[in-house]
């Protein structure tokens, strides 16, 4: 009772604090002085208007129309709530906005209309078309559902799709296809039973029947039983499905059946229907909240059926988020002029394919390290899986362009596919070309943390690209069984190579060589031997030094120094005189910015900061963006006389003496750096005019401490850091990741340290 009150209140703060609704609207132009406010209204936007006027298609290119869905609902049918009304609806619709915005980026208003008259509501929405390029209806009630979706469709020029039907019908269509591929069944020749003659149901039996599932093999019932031919009280909908049977009841029908199929209420299947069910029976039982049959009382008596739900505490479940912000993503795209079968089918077969592929890192990390292996208990992909939009957008648009319904056919798929995944992966624009330099010059790089989930994962990942030969430094029976349990496709003879800390035959060479360079240091031959027997980033290091590695990546666990430490003694042996440093690269919307040095050089020299400054500066280049370098300090050009304000002075002209070829200015404040019409003020000679994208600290923790709020407050997405200095020596490299990286981000450090390695 006090988990419900709790969740009860918890859910009414997320809707009510710290504003109350899930929303906002926010201008993508700038609003600044009064010339902005003449380009947005009076009089510059009459110019567009004008465009429109002559030329309809115009309004793809001068309004936001193109990205925009409606979600309309009259709130006859909410969840699991019924009629509730419009305006009772409205959180609901709120929720589905921000799905569209989280999962597929596109921008939503969401209607709630006070209408329960079938042609009225109808005539209200289509008169709503000059608004959008799409309509989700939502929550409307069986059968007026039917007619409305029916009229909208055929009379509007835009995408009209009613998700409660057809998206359910898409999911569930992609976990029945897996079903049956693992129960080894031929879908035209299964028995399926239904207990949903509403919207969902009707809409998914459609579809399956589509697939291949034949009429005279499906049972329908409703709340009155068996529908069958003759039967009173049968809508035209339900007809269809109507068999000349003398049948009446769920348990006359249900012997024998191979698939289940239900979307009514709570308790209509019993243990004694499934034990009479076929051998292996699927199971699809999503009345919600409560399914018509709960899985453990499935598999207490049936311990061969295969079971999905609507929920999300069990396996299996089917939620439509899988399918609607990507159908619709794909039919904005391509200007789809309805939502048809071929798009349907191909979500659908997109969606099953993709839950057959390996888990990516993102996706485990995102559902607690959960074994996500295709099979019976994982059917379909999970809604926060981030590969969902570019297998599914791609594929559906290519069945609206080969089905004649596109009205601005995607020219080139490959590019499209680009541009989703810089959506889902922000980092991806800035790391296409490192991901392409790599692929043409693959690298063996060593993980010195073989052993961890993540690796593992962004070791697959690594050979499915193709942009390195990985080796992993474990225990290989640990890393067999962790590949196993994760339900990865790497061949552990063919795709990779171990390194056993704790047998490896080339333990001997390794700590001679290790003592050799270290001996100077300290470090006796008794230490050489506990070293490269504990310390996996010393053998890492040593590999790469020895030119069996050309590049690593360690610091999974632990603290950023202790790995630092090692990498020092093993590449810094007999270059003493060479520096060292890091470089954060953080992803944010408006674009990448750089921080510099947040965790090697405690509190550098003015000199030394000249040097990182310089090597900074060319890895920015590297990515592609030309360096705009920002000196950062409490003073302003000099308005203040602090100790760290003089060093950061003493580097502009230090700088200032040598020959670099990026432009520079400091000392200056964060705000004055990226923002013109403040330096201007202050400081209008400034050689800065641009926004600033490097920024150089006086010391790590400042730097650190803004790395880490650019990503924690303004939701960066960082990249590094990046091992600055070693590289410039020697012909290796080797970086230093920290605890909390991202999958995503350990990819992109290891494409980064493969690309950039020279040999």
């Amino acid at each position: 009772m006090s988990d419900n009150k709790n969740f009860r209140q918890n859910a009414l703060d997320y809707h009510q604090l710290p504003k109350p609704g899930k929303l906002e609207i926010r201008a993508t132009k700038p609003l600044a002085n009064q010339k902005d406010l003449a380009l947005a209204y009076s009089p510059g936007v009459a110019e567009a208007c004008e465009e429109i006027a002559s030329n309809a298609n115009n309004v793809i290119n001068y309004t936001a129309r193109g990205n925009l869905v409606g979600v309309i609902t009259n709130g006859s049918a909410v969840l699991g709530l019924g009629n509730i009304g419009a305006l009772a609806s409205k959180p609901v619709m709120e929720g589905k906005a921000v799905l569209f915005k989280k999962f597929a980026n596109i921008d939503v208003f969401d209607i709630e209309i006070n209408c329960d008259d079938t042609q009225e509501f109808i005539n209200i929405v289509k008169s709503l078309e000059p608004t959008f390029g799409a309509i989700n209806l939502e929550d409307i009630g069986a059968p007026a559902c039917f007619e409305i979706e029916r009229q909208l469709d055929s009379q509007m020029n835009i995408p009209v799709f009613h998700d409660d039907q057809h998206g359910t019908a898409i999911v569930v269509a992609a976990a029945i296809k897996n079903a049956l591929f693992l129960t080894k069944r031929d879908i035209a020749d299964i028995k399926l039973v239904s207990t949903g003659a509403g919207a969902a149901g009707i809409a998914c039996l459609d579809l399956l029947v589509e697939m291949g599932v034949k009429i005279e093999n499906i049972t329908l019932c409703d709340r009155m039983g068996v529908v069958y031919q003759g039967r009173d009280n049968v809508n035209d909908k339900k007809a269809k499905y109507a068999q000349q049977t003398d049948a009446r009841t769920l348990d006359d029908v249900i012997t024998d059946t191979d698939l289940f199929l239900g979307l009514s209420s709570a308790g209509i299947l019993t243990k004694e229907m499934v034990k009479k069910m076929a051998v292996k029976p699927i199971i699809m039982a999503l009345a919600n909240p409560d399914p018509e049959i709960l899985p453990s009382d499935v598999k207490s008596v049936r311990g061969d059926a295969i079971i999905a739900t609507g929920r999300s505490d069990y396996p299996n479940q089917v939620n439509n988020v899988l399918c609607f912000p990507f159908i619709f993503r794909a039919a904005l795209d391509v200007g789809a002029k309805t939502i048809n079968n071929a798009m349907k089918l191909a979500c659908a077969e997109a969606l099953a394919n993709l839950a057959r592929e390996a888990a990516s890192a993102e996706v485990t990390l995102a559902y607690d390290g959960k074994n996500l292996v295709f099979g019976e208990e994982y059917l379909i992909p999970k809604p926060f899986d981030p590969r969902l939009l570019v297998a599914l957008a791609p594929a559906i648009a290519k069945a609206a362009m080969e089905s004649n319904n596109a009205t601005r056919p995607i020219d080139n798929l490959d590019d499209y596919e680009i541009n989703l995944k810089n959506f889902v992966y922000r980092s991806g624009f800035f790391m296409k070309s490192v991901f392409a330099q790599a692929q043409e010059t693959p690298r063996k790089i060593v993980f010195a943390e073989g052993e961890d989930q993540r690796i593992l994962q962004v070791t697959q990942d690594i050979i499915v690209e193709k942009i390195g030969y990985p080796i992993l430094i474990g225990r290989p029976k640990v890393i067999a069984q962790r590949i196993e349990k994760l339900g990865l496709a790497i061949d552990i003879e063919k795709d990779i190579e171990i390194c056993n800390p704790e047998s490896d035959k080339r333990y001997k060479d390794y700590w001679q060589t290790y003592y050799t360079l270290c001996q100077r240091q300290g470090i006796s031959p008794d230490a050489a031997r506990h070293i490269i027997r504990t310390n996996n980033t010393a053998i890492a290091s040593v590999m790469v030094r020895r030119g069996e590695a050309d590049t690593m990546i360690c610091g999974t666990y632990s603290q950023y120094r202790s790995h630092l430490k090692q990498i020092e003694r093993v590449f810094q042996a007999d270059h003493d005189e060479a520096l060292l440093a890091s470089m954060s690269m953080i992803i944010l919307n408006e674009g990448a910015v750089f921080i510099s040095d947040p965790y090697v050089n405690e509190d550098p020299t003015a000199e030394e900061l000249v040097q990182i400054t310089k090597m900074a500066a060319g890895k920015v280049r590297a990515f592609g963006i030309e360096p705009q370098v920002a000196l950062i300090s409490n003073s302003n050009f000099g308005n203040l006389s602090t100790k760290r304000a003089r060093k950061m002075s003493k580097v502009v002209a230090l700088l200032d003496e040598e020959d670099v070829n990026f432009t520079y200015e400091g000392e200056m404040h964060v705000d004055v750096a990226v923002d013109h019409v403040i330096r201007n003020r202050i400081f209008p000679h400034s050689r800065l005019k641009e926004k600033a994208n490097l920024f150089v600290f006086s010391n790590a923790e400042t730097a650190l401490v803004a790395a880490h709020m650019l990503r924690s407050v303004a939701n960066g997405l960082p990249v590094g850091p990046i091992l600055l200095g070693l590289d410039n020596r020697q012909q290796k490299s080797a970086h230093i990741v920290t605890p909390s990286i991202t999958a995503r981000g350990l990819l992109n450090m290891s494409a980064y340290a493969i690309a950039t390695t020279k040999i």
